[in-house]
């Protein structure tokens, strides 16, 4: 009987593989049996990733809220490592593992607040507010100028000698209007009286511009404040505010009372500058909801305060 020396070469299945009972036959015919057997490779669980740790690491995982990184988060935190999660929500996974969390809307809110601190004087623990930037307008015909954000717009056949507005906030404007001196003569502003009676002179020129015809409107008004003082030129100006509140029925047709309910319109703040030259009487008007003038208030008054009438020359 021959016999069969079986010599392993490289190009056989690795050592890692063990051999399973096969059959040989020999050159004279005779079957053969080898212990051949092949070990399938052993899978680890799923899951059993094997992480160490030589020594904690200050990690930072973008997102770690979702699918793989959810894992991978309490893995690497198991193991003793120091966590960051920058997140875009806060998600369950932020309570259960001892991971410092920030939720993306926190971090940007942070870092936009930094940046205004930063542009802060030390001396100054206010915020500092955007300075609004201002044109001048000339009318040298007419004789007058002013000032004006330098966003608005002007806008033509407004029935005003000069109209402009708020791009934004449309209900936001202002005119100047002036009489004819045909009309009448003013030699100064005092001619209208005093501030609290020049007021109610132009609160009642409002009401009469605004008023309606409409069923079940109703205005209310009253004189906020007036004021008179003398500008670098040398002139007086009187300063007068009106609020006025528009009411209306949200359906005005309907039969019974209870079915008529009353709404606001709007709410507005007026405002106006009196001056006499050239034997003209010259207003500036603003008009600006009540809202928004709380907020852009000292702009508003600066705007009055750059208010000048000048002598034309024919």
């Amino acid at each position: 009987m021959a016999k069969l020396a079986a010599v392993q070469h490289q190009h056989y299945p690795p050592s890692s593989l063990s051999l399973l009972s096969s059959s040989f036959s020999d050159f004279s015919g005779t079957r053969l049996h080898a212990c051949i057997q092949y070990k399938r490779k052993v899978w680890q669980p799923k899951g059993a990733l094997c992480v160490t740790a030589s020594s904690t690491e200050k990690i930072l995982i973008m997102g770690g809220t979702r699918f793989i990184r959810v894992f991978l988060s309490r893995l690497l935190t198991k193991v003793g490592h120091q966590m960051t999660l920058f997140t875009r929500v806060e998600a369950p996974i932020i309570q259960q593992l001892p991971a410092f969390a920030v939720p993306r809307r926190s971090v940007m809110a942070l870092i936009l607040s930094s940046c205004i601190f930063l542009r802060v004087g030390l001396g100054n623990i206010a915020l500092a507010q955007p300075s609004v930037a201002f044109r001048e307008y000339i009318d040298t015909f007419d004789g007058y100028s002013f000032k004006y954000p330098q966003n608005w717009v002007q806008v033509r056949g407004a029935g005003a000698d000069i109209f402009f507005r708020d791009p934004y906030v449309l209900d936001e404007n202002l005119s100047v209007e002036f009489s004819s001196p045909s009309s009448s003569s003013y030699k100064s502003v005092e001619d209208l009286g005093p501030p609290e009676e020049a007021g109610k002179k132009v609160l009642k020129q409002y009401l009469t511009e605004f008023m309606s015809t409409r069923l079940g409107v109703r205005r209310e008004s009253n004189v906020v404040s007036t004021s008179s003082r003398i500008a670098d030129d040398g002139k007086m100006y009187y300063q007068v505010e009106v609020n006025i509140k528009s009411y209306a029925n949200n359906n005005e047709l309907a039969v019974m009372p209870q079915d008529r309910v009353v709404r606001l319109e709007w709410d507005r703040r007026y405002l106006s500058v009196l001056g006499v030259e050239n034997s003209r009487l010259y207003e500036l008007r603003i008009q600006t909801p009540e809202n928004v003038f709380l907020e852009e208030e000292n702009e508003i008054r600066q705007v009055m305060d750059s208010f000048r009438v000048n002598m034309v020359t024919s």
